[in-house]
Formats: C-alpha cells, sequence, structure tokens
C-alpha cells in the first residue's frame, strides 16, 4: 500500500493554492510535478559541479562526466536495455522520434512503407510524414475501432514485405489505451520491419523491458516521470544505432576532423553532438530512482484505482460521455458533455483551482475520427486522490449548471 499523503508530502507544488483553491492537479499527461529531491539535485549540480562534461581534465569537469554517465547507467538498468551505449541522451520524446526518422531517410526508397497509427501524437506523424516526402516512401495507418483501440486485424492485413518501420505508441496520450505492442513487434519482425515505440505516455506508469519487448528503438521524456523538462532518451538496439547515420553534427560527436573528410564518434556520442543537457541528464537518473523507489507494480496498482473511480464518478454526470473505452487503459479520462465546448468547461473548473487538458492533445485524427473538436482530459498520477477526483466532479457538475 502506498502512503499517498507522505508521497504528496515530497511535491512542494501540490500544497499550493490556485485560484485561492487547493491545487487539484489533473493534468499529468502534459507533464509531472516534480518531487523535492529531484527539485534539490536540479540546485545540487548548479551548486557544487556544474561544469562541461567529456573532454575536461580538471577535477569538477570528472565529477560531471561521472554522474551524467552514472544517469546513463541508471536509465539502462531501469530500461533492461543490454549495453548502456544503446541509451542516447535527447531533449525529449519528439527529437527522438525525428532523430530516427531522419536516419531512415538513408535506408528508404520509393515505394517503400512507413506505418504508424490512428492513435498517434502528432510527434509520431509529423517527422515519418517528412521522412516519406524525402524519400517516396508511403505513410500508412492502422486503423482504431470506436473503443479507441487498434484494429490488429487491418494491422495484419496492411504488413508487407513493404513495410520497412512500424511507429506507434505504448500507451495513447489522448484515450489513455495501452496498445498491444508485444504483438505489432512480433508481427512487424515477421515482414523483416523494424519497430519504434513512443513510450511518453506509458513511462510514467510502467517500467518498459526493452529486451522483453525486443523493439528497435524505444523512446520517452524526462518531464513526464518526474524528471527536468528538455531532457529524454532514445533507446535503439546496438545494431539499428550504427545503421543510421548522425543526426546533428557538431562538437562530441566527431572522431577525426579534417576539411577533407570527418569520422564520427562511436556509440553513444555519434548521437549526441554539442553540449548536452548536463543538469537534465543527471537529474533524470534522480527522478528514475524515485519512482523505483515507490515501485511501479504499486503505482500501476494505485493508479487503475484511481482510474475506476473517476470512471465511476463521472459517469454519474448527465450526458458525459467518455471516450477510449478500451478494457486495456491507463489512468486517463477524456470526456466531453452534450452541447458544452471543452474549452468553456476547463476554463470554469481552473477557476476552482482544478488543471486538467482541453483541446485535440495533439492527436487531431483521433477527434477527427469522432467528429468532435476535442475533449477535456484527466490524466491521474501516483500522488493524486480518490478526494481530489471528487472535488474535480462536483467542479464539472457546476461548470455544466453554469454553461447549460
Amino acid at each position: 500500500m502506498l502512503d499517498i499523503q507522505k508521497i504528496r508530502a515530497d511535491f512542494p507544488i501540490l500544497s499550493q493554492k490556485v485560484n485561492g483553491k487547493p491545487l487539484v492537479y489533473f493534468d499529468n499527461g502534459a507533464t509531472s510535478q516534480k518531487p523535492q529531491v529531484v527539485i534539490d539535485a536540479i540546485s545540487a549540480y548548479y551548486s557544487e559541479i556544474n561544469a562541461n562534461i567529456h573532454r575536461g581534465v580538471h577535477t569538477l569537469s570528472q565529477l560531471a562526466t561521472d554522474a551524467y554517465e552514472a544517469s546513463r547507467n541508471t536509465i539502462q538498468n531501469h530500461l533492461n536495455a543490454k549495453h548502456n551505449y544503446e541509451i542516447i541522451f535527447t531533449s525529449g520524446t519528439t527529437f527522438g522520434i525525428n532523430l530516427v526518422a531522419n536516419g531512415f531517410a538513408s535506408l528508404l526508397k520509393a515505394g517503400d512503407e512507413v506505418m504508424v497509427s490512428a492513435l498517434e501524437h502528432h510527434s509520431n506523424i509529423v517527422p515519418w510524414q517528412f521522412l516519406c516526402e524525402r524519400t517516396g516512401a508511403k505513410l500508412v495507418v492502422i486503423p482504431m475501432n470506436e473503443k479507441g483501440e487498434l484494429i490488429l486485424s487491418e494491422y495484419d492485413n496492411l504488413l508487407s514485405e513493404k513495410t520497412k518501420i512500424v511507429a506507434v505508441n505504448h500507451i495513447s496520450n489522448a484515450l489513455g489505451t495501452v496498445n498491444p505492442i508485444e504483438y505489432i513487434i512480433k508481427k512487424a519482425h515477421g515482414v523483416g520491419a523494424a519497430v519504434l515505440i513512443d513510450g511518453a505516455q506509458a513511462t510514467p506508469h510502467l517500467r518498459p523491458d526493452v529486451q522483453a519487448l525486443d523493439c528497435d528503438f524505444y523512446v520517452f521524456s524526462g518531464h513526464k516521470v518526474c524528471g527536468p523538462t528538455g531532457v529524454g532518451i532514445l533507446y535503439g538496439k546496438g545494431e539499428w544505432l550504427r545503421k543510421l547515420p548522425p543526426y546533428q553534427g557538431g562538437g562530441e560527436m566527431i572522431a577525426e576532423v579534417t576539411f577533407e573528410k570527418t569520422t564520427y564518434a562511436d556509440l553513444p556520442h555519434k548521437f549526441e553532438a554539442g553540449t548536452p543537457n548536463i543538469e537534465g541528464g543527471i537529474v533524470l537518473g534522480t527522478a528514475i530512482d524515485y519512482m523505483n523507489a515507490i515501485g511501479f507494480d504499486n503505482i500501476a496498482a494505485y493508479e487503475h484505482e484511481l482510474l475506476l473511480y473517476g470512471t465511476k464518478r463521472l459517469q454519474e454526470i448527465e450526458g458525459l460521455k467518455i471516450f477510449g473505452t478500451s478494457e486495456n487503459k491507463a489512468s486517463v479520462i477524456s470526456f466531453n458533455i452534450e452541447g458544452i465546448h471543452p474549452y468553456d468547461i476547463g476554463t470554469i473548473i481552473d477557476k476552482l483551482g482544478i488543471a486538467v487538458r482541453t483541446g485535440h492533445h495533439c492527436a487531431q485524427p483521433i477527434m477527427n475520427f469522432f467528429n468532435i473538436p476535442g475533449t477535456i482530459r484527466a490524466s491521474f498520477a501516483f500522488y493524486n486522490t480518490k478526494e481530489e477526483i471528487d472535488i474535480f466532479v462536483e467542479a464539472v457538475k457546476k461548470a455544466q449548471m453554469m454553461l447549460s
């Protein structure tokens, strides 16, 4: 059992008031809040060991380098990656996807196919559209059903020898659907395609085992797992990372530079050009350690309780429709109330101290599928409570009354 009050005490922002009301933070799908240990680690880096890494002989540089590389090892262990050089520090999930999509431009030709799903965030659509425009490859989309689940029989039919990479999210940010990625990966490998998994929404809720999954690439962002903004991870199998060309040129990613020819550094440095977000990289390790100390099994069990409770309470409201009703769901509830625009409800409940996300959630194809402008999305984390859900439901009822 989690001691929720003890956990909440770790997060200074949760004791804040917003518009004179206690903060109820249900926008965890957009970014998580930060525990004191993470805030302290950021301060400690700048107070004690701030220096550029990897090339300095002086003590501070070596201390910063050691801390940065220790964090890489922490994340390797967290993901169960085979080698630490398969862990690439990035600025976030979007950067990681763009890095891979850019690299595949050297591997694809006209007539090849790139597959994404109907459930993707724009960050896992647009980079692949760029790739198709550059190479003449075709973008193929796995369709979804009314429950917000991918239609796997259609996926099977769409796969062919032409499929070169399949890019899907582990969990949908807009609907909370947990995709059957083990099945998707196995089937894609059956036709020789690579697989990239967008884990931005999954990593706050579960601990992915990249070797067990056998995915070729897995990407996520630090700020969604209680870490800082501006840092993320690309995991890639060593053989794939060696095949891809560097994404950016500059310091750190080179072996030898002459005006005639430049040779590239080994992994992981080949993909880490320039001075990185050193503080972000180090403190991401701190955040991952914090979440592992709580335990992802505990997190998953508690968040599932919140999901069931929140779903039950919201269904009391007349005219409310939930979008994304898969059996296998993370703690995200996306909904609308008949006749009322989601922005209006979001604005009113903000005045009552409640933070939710309203809009298309960077997933316009999903909204187009349901023929709606957007939804209200409440996304719960392990530091939220049933009492907060009660406050939220009463606020939504009040907004409905005011707007009807």
